[in-house]
């Protein structure tokens, strides 16, 4: 905005003018600006009322010439229709605007080096200041391996990221977690419907119930394939359910547990009379299935503050905090399951 100054002209109103207005100095209205901690709140009150009573808001370009930074970050998402890249995606952009920065994104349509490298081009070109991939395929993560990236980022999903600087959360613990939970409610005849090969968390997930599986001497079934789909759940359901080799599904996520579900209504089927489901991801229509779905949840704020924190740390030159680099999905039982009937 622009507005009278204290030599009467019309200029528009800089940091100073906010310090002075405030009674502060300039470097603490740019502690205010940047979300640092320790400012007294007495101070940053004072000062954000002097910001909120002009409407002023502080000017980038000189903000970048003065930091050699534009408190910008770029976000990579390579499969923003599926529920957790979008989520993570979404979390992200949250947990950065919150510490006071500005999000770019690209959604990659194809997972290769030559688009990965023109997004990241494309980023540095409008001076982000670091990147967040979000980029669970497997072929995605082999094209970041080989791509340059000169600014500080941070990889979800992948635990061996390039120079380790990842957060995710432990999808075999979660997995454990699921198949724990039937294991305990008697069940051991369990099929696993895995996600998409490609993708770390299905493969992850599966190692999971895998392990499980093992710790209790129980051989499971082969996993049946997914991806991820709805329809695909209704096909192996009307597939595998006829038989009735198994008491219980274990679904890789949600989607694929409700195609499951519906393929044991028109089965004839009781859910969890007949066959016990579990999920993964706790969508928010989760709760709203018929019967509403016992399934594993990823607390995708935690995810994001957790990345950015670490992030901006290195952005910033700051002491990264210390989060749980690999935080533990919580299980979350609902109707889907039930002990089984002897």
């Amino acid at each position: 905005m622009t507005d009278k100054v204290e030599d009467g002209s019309s200029r528009p109103l800089s940091i100073r003018d906010i310090a002075r207005l405030a009674g502060v100095s300039r470097q603490t209205v740019s502690r205010v600006l940047n979300g640092e901690r320790y400012i007294k709140p007495s101070t940053e009150a004072q000062v954000r009322k002097v910001i909120d009573e002009l409407a002023w808001r502080p000017n980038s370009a000189a903000r970048a010439l003065a930091t050699s930074r534009f408190k910008t970050i770029g976000v990579v998402v390579t499969a923003r229709s599926h529920y957790g890249p979008f989520s993570a995606a979404a979390a992200v952009d949250q947990a950065a605007r919150a510490r006071g920065y500005a999000i770019v994104s690209a959604t990659l349509a194809r997972e290769d080096e030559a688009s990965l490298a023109a997004a990241l081009d494309t980023f540095l070109a409008h001076g982000v200041d670091g990147v967040v991939m979000i980029a669970p395929q497997q072929r995605a993560h082999e094209a970041l391996q080989r791509v340059s990236i000169r600014v500080p980022f941070i990889s979800l999903q992948w635990r061996d990221a390039p120079g380790e600087r990842v957060i995710a959360f432990d999808q075999r613990e979660g997995a454990r977690l699921a198949t724990r939970h039937l294991l305990e409610l008697g069940h051991s005849r369990i099929l696993h419907l895995a996600g998409p090969q490609d993708w770390n968390e299905a493969e992850e997930r599966m190692h999971g119930f895998l392990e499980e599986m093992s710790s209790w001497d129980i051989a499971p079934p082969p996993p049946a394939l997914g991806d991820w789909t709805s329809d695909l759940g209704y096909d192996v359901g009307l597939k595998l359910l006829r038989p009735r080799d198994f008491t219980a599904v274990f679904a890789s996520n949600d989607q694929m547990a409700l195609g499951i579900i519906h393929a044991a209504a028109d089965l004839g089927l009781s859910v969890p009379g007949d066959i016990s489901v579990v999920g993964f991801d706790d969508i928010p229509e989760a709760k709203h299935f018929s019967p509403p779905l016992t399934t594993v949840r990823q607390d995708f704020s935690l995810l994001g503050i957790g990345a950015i924190d670490l992030l901006i740390a290195e952005i910033e030159g700051s002491t990264p905090p210390e989060p749980a680099h690999f935080p533990v999905p919580e299980l979350i039982v609902r109707t889907s399951t039930a002990a089984l009937m002897p």
